[in-house]
C-alpha cells in the first residue's frame, strides 16, 4: 500500500511537471527584434513620416500640372453693350521652365479697345526664361528637393530602427542576466537547504557541533534574501522590456514571468551571421550608416538650394510669343517662315539689379550652410569609427575575459566539492565551506555578467556600424 502511494504521488509531480513545461513560453534575441521591426509605434511614425515626405513630392509635382481655364467679361451702360468676352485657355508649364500656352478669344461689342481683336480669334504661344530660372527655378528646386527629403525620410527610419533594436537588445540582455542570475540563486538554495538538512542531521547523530547547524541556517537565509533581490530584478528586467513589446492591435504587451530567455541562450544562432570582422565593419559603415548618408541627403538638397540662389545673380530676361489667327487656325498657314511677318505678338522683358545684393547674399548664405553640413558629415564620420573601434576593443576584451572567468569558476566549483569532501570526513568546517561557495557563486555571477555584455557588445558592434535594422 505504502508503495502504491508513493508510485501515485510520483505520477502526480511528473504530471505537474510536464504542465508546467508546456505553458512555459521563451523568447530570445530574435524574435525581440522581430517584434520591435513590425509593431512599435516609434517605427510606424518613421513609417508615417515616409508617406508625408510622398505626399510633398505630390504637391511639388503640382507645378506641372497643365491649367485650363476661362475668364468671361461683359459690360453694358444704358442698354449699349460695351464689350462681351470670352477666353478659355490650357498653359502647360514644362522641366525646363518653358511654358506653353494655347486658347480662342471670342470678343464682340460696340465700344471695343482698338487695340483687340474683334470677332473669334485664336492664339498659340511660349514663354522662355533666357537668363533666370534657364537652368533651375523654385518649381524644379521644390521638387527636387522633394524627392530628396524622402530618399532622406526613408535613411532616417532605418537610423531610428538602428538606435530603437539597439535600445531593445540592451533591455534584452539585461532580462537574461537578471533570469540567468535568478536561477542561479534558485539552484544555490536548493544545494543550500539539502545542506543545512544533511548538517542537521549529522548534529543529532552527534557528529557535528551545534554551531554548525548555525552556519548552514546563515547561509542559507542569506542566499534565500538574495533569491528574493534576483526575482525582484528579474521582474522589473521584464517590464523594461515590455516597453519594446507590442501587440499587432497597437496595444502594449506585458512580458509574463513565465516567459523566460530561449534554451541555449549562449548560442545566440542571429549572432553567427554578424560579420565582426574590423576592417570589413569600418567599410560597412562608411557606406551604408544611415546617419552619415542623411548628411548625404542634406547635402544633396543644399546643393540644390545653392543652385536656386545662384539665380538671383543672374539678370532676368523673358521672352513671350503668341502665334495669332482668326478663328481656330491654330498654326501659320505658310508654315514656321511666317513666324515674325504677322499674326504675331512677342514681348521681351528684361530686369537687372543694379547690385545684386539679395542675390548675392542669399547665395553666400547657401555656401556657408553646405560648408557647416559638410563638416558636421566628416566631424560624424570620424565618431562613427571611433565608435566601432571602442566596440571592437571592447568585443575583443570581454571575449578574453569570459574565456579567464569561466576558468575561475571551475576552479571555484572545484574548491567548494573538495571542501565539502573534507567537511563530511571532519577534516574541515562550515565556514570554510561557506567561504569557498560565496567566492564560486560571485564567480559565477560574474561570469553571466560577461557574457551578456559580450552579446549585447555584438550587438552594439553592429548597431556602431549601422547594420541594426
Amino acid at each position: 500500500m505504502k508503495l502504491r502511494s508513493v508510485f501515485l504521488f510520483f505520477l502526480i509531480c511528473t504530471s505537474v511537471r510536464l504542465q508546467a513545461q508546456d505553458s512555459l513560453i521563451t523568447l530570445n534575441a530574435e524574435q525581440v527584434l522581430a517584434i520591435v521591426r513590425t509593431y512599435h509605434p516609434v517605427v510606424k511614425q518613421t513609417t508615417i513620416s515616409i508617406a508625408k515626405s510622398k505626399a510633398e513630392i505630390t504637391q511639388a509635382r503640382a507645378a506641372f500640372d497643365p491649367i485650363i481655364s476661362n475668364y468671361t467679361a461683359k459690360k453694358t451702360v444704358n442698354g449699349l453693350n460695351y464689350y462681351d468676352y470670352n477666353s478659355p485657355e490650357i498653359s502647360i508649364p514644362t522641366w525646363y521652365g518653358i511654358e506653353i500656352s494655347s486658347g480662342l478669344e471670342n470678343l464682340t461689342g460696340n465700344r471695343l479697345d482698338p487695340t483687340e481683336t474683334s470677332g473669334q480669334s485664336s492664339y498659340l504661344g511660349i514663354s522662355i526664361p533666357l537668363a533666370k530660372n534657364l537652368l533651375i527655378d523654385k518649381r524644379r528646386a521644390a521638387l527636387q528637393q522633394a524627392k530628396v527629403m524622402n530618399s532622406l525620410a526613408k535613411v532616417a527610419q532605418e537610423s531610428v530602427i538602428n538606435n530603437l533594436l539597439m535600445e531593445a537588445m540592451d533591455a534584452y540582455w539585461h532580462w537574461v542576466k537578471a533570469h540567468q542570475s535568478l536561477v542561479i540563486l534558485k539552484s544555490v538554495v536548493e544545494v543550500n537547504e539539502k545542506r543545512f538538512d544533511l548538517v542537521k542531521q549529522a548534529y543529532l547523530l552527534g557528529e557535528r557541533p551545534a554551531i554548525d547547524t548555525v552556519e548552514a541556517l546563515a547561509q542559507l537565509n542569506s542566499f534565500k534574501f538574495e533569491r528574493n533581490q534576483r526575482l525582484l530584478d528579474f521582474q522589473n528586467s521584464g517590464l523594461q522590456l515590455s516597453a519594446y513589446l507590442w501587440k499587432a492591435n497597437g496595444d502594449p504587451y506585458g512580458l509574463p514571468e513565465q516567459v523566460t530567455p530561449q534554451e541555449g541562450w549562449e548560442n545566440e544562432l542571429n549572432i553567427q551571421n554578424f560579420n565582426l570582422v574590423l576592417n570589413d565593419l569600418m567599410d560597412a559603415a562608411e557606406k551604408n550608416h544611415p546617419d552619415l548618408r542623411q548628411y548625404n541627403y542634406k547635402i544633396e538638397s543644399l546643393v540644390i538650394d545653392k543652385r536656386l540662389k545662384f539665380q538671383d545673380l543672374l539678370p532676368k530676361i523673358d521672352l513671350t510669343y503668341n502665334h495669332l489667327a482668326k478663328g481656330s487656325q491654330w498654326f501659320p498657314s505658310n508654315g514656321v517662315n511666317n513666324l515674325f511677318e504677322n499674326n504675331f505678338q512677342y514681348g521681351l522683358k528684361v530686369a537687372i539689379p543694379l547690385r545684386f545684393s539679395q542675390g548675392r547674399g542669399a547665395y553666400k548664405e547657401a555656401n556657408l550652410k553646405l560648408q557647416e553640413t559638410r563638416l558636421d558629415l566628416d566631424q560624424s564620420r570620424l565618431k562613427v569609427q571611433l565608435k566601432v573601434q571602442s566596440y571592437f576593443n571592447e568585443f575583443l576584451n570581454l571575449k578574453n575575459q569570459t574565456s579567464l572567468q569561466s576558468n575561475n569558476f571551475t576552479n571555484y566549483t572545484e574548491l567548494v566539492k573538495a571542501e565539502e569532501t573534507r567537511f563530511f570526513n571532519g577534516e574541515s568546517s562550515m565556514f570554510l565551506i561557506n567561504a569557498r561557495e560565496t567566492k564560486a557563486l560571485e564567480a559565477q555571477e560574474k561570469l553571466i555578467e560577461l557574457k551578456t555584455k559580450y552579446y549585447k557588445t555584438i550587438y552594439a558592434l553592429q548597431w556602431s556600424a549601422g547594420l541594426l535594422n
